[in-house]
């Protein structure tokens, strides 16, 4: 095949100037009606493309209907603009945080990891599955994409640094949508001090948004779902069963209602309490980080600063463990093989013993916790109660603790606390770890599922409501 220019990921075709393979690789006879017949074959085969093509966005549209993308007609595609002209778009006038010491542009990214260790999470967005563009908007996705990663790398008791985005897209994706679902993201990764340090682009039937997040742990060690003690109060920071009922009010088709607004946010872009963590391990310093909003940007440069003076290099850092005794003589840099020397907060703030956040439900999560710390966990149903969330529950005739238990996507975070301490500021009792195995509330169990599970109850080709 002989080909005048080589296809890009994105462009859904062969070059622009591509022929159909010739017999033997040689010149064509100059007969006339090999000639004719020639013409006649190609075109009949460009034609055949040109309909699949148009099929494809049709069908497209088709998926998308009532939603912005369907809307722009006309407008320059991804596939037009092309892989690399579009990467470039993404990443310019971006500013890395201090943490990512190469961003986009070669191979790898380079990110520090002062201590030696990563915490490191995965989470993928399918359209359909996850989210649906006539429900939300590329801004929404984008931010809701990097939250759930971000609060993934909180609940370990980490900071986030970095992110790397893989995204699938169809070659008829107006470049507008990439514009702001790039633009959320950026948003909500600024908002913890962190950036977007590289990523993948590939062509896809649907939108696919898969992040890998990095944290700091800045010596300390992991929270993690092993650490729950009997006697230990249950808290929680954050709103619970609002993204649950955002999802009930969009499948109603309710949208239009004022009193529906604010659990539509909750649904569409999470809003993850990142300070009501991370302000407890460093005794309420700021770590949080923040965004360039004006809200944040005080956290911001205090996560700024303590990464910077925290990342002389990896080998600075290897070296100072070394002479401390923090990595052992047979260490491999697993998470056994770091003894960390730092200590949770500097103040008299108390530390939760274990945490998590809600993504897949209460019940779903904190039956993690109880799990993997061989406890039981006892919820007290009139400390989960929301007026405002009931009042909602209402107007739809449904029930809002339902919605907190199970409903899932909210990111707030639940952890177990000493209970010697007060909770901190931003945090409410709403059970007790006890002895046992399992969830109650009340002291009676649950019955039925007690959140998301990815493939509970459906084909492997089915579709689910948007999570």
């Amino acid at each position: 095949m002989v080909t005048d220019s080589f296809p890009n990921e994105l462009s859904g075709g062969r070059g622009a100037g591509w022929r159909p393979d010739r017999p033997g690789g040689a010149d064509l006879p100059r007969q006339g009606y090999r000639r004719v017949v020639s013409c006649l074959r190609r075109g009949a085969r460009e034609g055949s493309i040109r309909d699949r093509r148009a099929h494809r966005r049709r069908r497209f549209a088709q998926s998308a209907k009532g939603s912005v993308i369907s809307s722009e007609i006309g407008a320059v595609t991804v596939g037009g603009l092309g892989e690399f002209a579009l990467i470039r778009r993404i990443n310019s006038n971006r500013v890395q945080s201090p943490a990512v010491r190469l961003g986009p542009g070669d191979d790898a990214a380079v990110v520090a990891a002062p201590d030696g260790r990563f915490a490191v999470t995965t989470d993928m967005l399918v359209q359909e599955r996850h989210f649906r563009l006539d429900w939300s908007s590329p801004y929404q996705i984008g931010r809701k994409a990097i939250a759930q990663n971000a609060a993934d790398v909180v609940a370990m008791g980490a900071v986030p640094t970095a992110f790397v985005v893989a995204l699938g897209l169809p070659a008829e994706m107006p470049v507008s949508f990439v514009d702001g679902l790039a633009d959320g993201m950026w948003d909500e990764a600024e908002s913890v001090g962190a950036s977007i340090a590289g990523g993948d682009l590939v062509r896809s039937p649907l939108v696919v948004v898969s992040v890998t997040a990095f944290g700091d742990l800045r010596g300390r060690p992991a929270l993690t779902r092993s650490g729950a003690r009997a006697g230990d109060t249950v808290a929680v920071a954050g709103r619970l069963g609002w993204s649950a009922a955002g999802y009930a009010v969009l499948s109603r088709g309710l949208v239009e209602r004022d009193v529906f607004t604010d659990v539509l946010a909750f649904h569409r872009a999470p809003r993850p309490p990142y300070s009501a963590v991370l302000d407890l391990l460093s005794g309420g310093a700021g770590e949080s980080g923040g965004g360039r909003s004006e809200s944040s940007r005080a956290g911001a440069e205090s996560v700024d600063r303590g990464i910077e003076s925290s990342v002389a290099g990896v080998e600075l850092a290897f070296a100072g463990m070394e002479s401390a005794g923090a990595v052992t003589e047979s260490s491999s840099l697993g998470i056994e093989s770091v003894t960390p020397t730092a200590q949770f907060g500097h103040g008299s703030a108390p530390v939760p013993h274990t945490l998590t956040d809600i993504s897949d439900g209460l019940i779903a999560d904190l039956g993690h916790i109880a799990e993997s710390s061989g406890v039981a966990i006892d919820l007290d149903l009139a400390a989960l109660a929301d007026p405002a969330l009931e009042r909602i529950a209402r107007e739809l005739n449904a029930d809002a603790a339902q919605w907190i238990l199970t409903g899932g996507e909210d990111h707030a975070f639940a952890g177990a606390f000493s209970p010697e301490s007060a909770l901190p500021e931003g945090w409410r009792a709403i059970g007790r770890v006890v002895a046992g195995r399992g969830v109650t509330v009340d002291g009676a169990p649950i019955s039925g599922a007690g959140g998301w599970e990815s493939f509970r109850g459906a084909a492997a080709d089915d579709v689910a409501p948007p999570r």
